[in-house]
């Protein structure tokens, strides 16, 4: 097989990471592996793997003659049998379809808004859906809601998986105490429910002041970000809540971190919980998209009910106060991530299924 993943930018989010992550892996597995990205280049770009055959598009607007016939020549150039197009790249995969019919497509779904998939909007994926020769799926609920919404067929429930970037040089020196931070991996979007985060923040304040919180995460300098850094002058948390932007050195950081968290209202599958879990952290996350799927509550971390700030720092104080506690949830959930969501295991269900499909 000659597969080409397709993905509409190389920022640093669970959907691009995944693309980087598959072209990567299957560079070592597979004939010829091929990343595109259609509209916007990024801090990804380093993470790919030099055996990968990689092109930027530079797409403007949804319809780019240009950037589609370009695509086209790629692929009639490398042979491609298969394009992967993860998130809203699939319309060029369609347009790729039309004006070459005999290339294979495949839909990834990685729709973060898991909590509201009543109101997604489904016209366009639903008159496209025919042409795909199957859609993956990060999570159950995506799976069912392709099958039934779309009437797709030959859908499949892939989960993510971590790896172990490359390392960038510039390496972060995080703020605050060591042994005392605690590391949230989220781009600076509104799902990710920052809000909590500030909320558990001031109560932890006053009973542990010497701990801090670090927002790892693109900063789209939007509504949503001015909120949050007004939020943190307003309750006097300067010194306990530092914003650091995108970084590629997730190693680095978490190895400076103590607890991770994620607060978010909607999830899918986040790459980042399975990062805190190859890392060996101790987490506290809420029960949204498949998060309950793998941290247990009381075994191998705290899950708690979305949006309940008095729950979450319950939760985290007693992370914060138990350092044994810490200790043997990171391992569980070390466990947990080891015996499902590695790539080895993922990978294989995936060539099998393409060779099916």
């Amino acid at each position: 097989m000659r597969i080409v993943q397709l993905i509409d930018s190389l920022e640093a989010g669970g959907a691009e990471r995944m693309a980087v992550n598959y072209a990567n892996i299957l560079s070592g597995e597979i004939e010829f592996s091929g990343l595109v990205a259609t509209r916007k280049e990024g801090a990804l770009l380093q993470q790919v793997n030099p055996n990968v055959s990689y092109l930027f598009l530079n797409k403007k607007g949804k319809l780019d003659l240009r950037a589609l016939f370009r695509l086209r020549s790629f692929v009639l150039k490398n042979k491609v049998t298969h394009i992967h197009a993860h998130s809203t790249s699939f319309l060029l995969a369609f347009l790729l379809k039309l004006i070459c019919p005999s290339i294979t497509i495949f839909r990834h779904d990685h729709y973060g808004n898991n909590e509201f998939l009543a109101t997604r909007p489904a016209f366009v994926l639903k008159i496209t859906a025919s042409f795909f020769n199957g859609t993956i799926a990060v999570n159950q609920k995506l799976k069912v809601w392709s099958e039934k919404k779309l009437n797709a067929g030959n859908v499949i429930y892939l989960p993510n998986f971590p790896v172990q970037e490359i390392e960038d040089s510039n390496l972060s020196n995080l703020k605050g105490l060591d042994k005392k931070r605690i590391v949230c991996l989220a781009n600076l979007r509104v799902q990710k429910n920052h809000f909590l985060l500030l909320e558990v923040a001031k109560k932890l304040k006053k009973s542990n002041p010497d701990w801090s919180f670090h927002l790892v995460g693109k900063d789209f300098e939007d509504g949503y970000a001015f909120q949050i850094k007004k939020l943190i002058k307003q309750y006097d948390l300067e010194d306990n809540v530092f914003v650091y932007g995108s970084k590629q050195n997730i190693e680095n950081i978490l190895q400076q971190a103590t607890i991770a968290i994620l607060t978010s209202q909607s999830e899918g599958l986040p790459v980042s919980l399975l990062e805190y879990g190859l890392y060996k952290k101790a987490v506290v996350v809420t029960q949204v998209g498949e998060i309950p799927m793998i941290v247990e509550n009381g075994k191998n971390g705290f899950s708690v009910v979305s949006n309940e700030p008095e729950l979450f720092f319950q939760s985290l104080l007693a992370l914060v106060e138990n350092e044994n506690l810490r200790t043997t949830f990171g391992e569980a959930l070390f466990r947990t991530i080891q015996s499902t969501y590695t790539a080895e295991s993922v990978m294989k269900k995936y060539l099998n299924w393409l060779q099916k499909s």
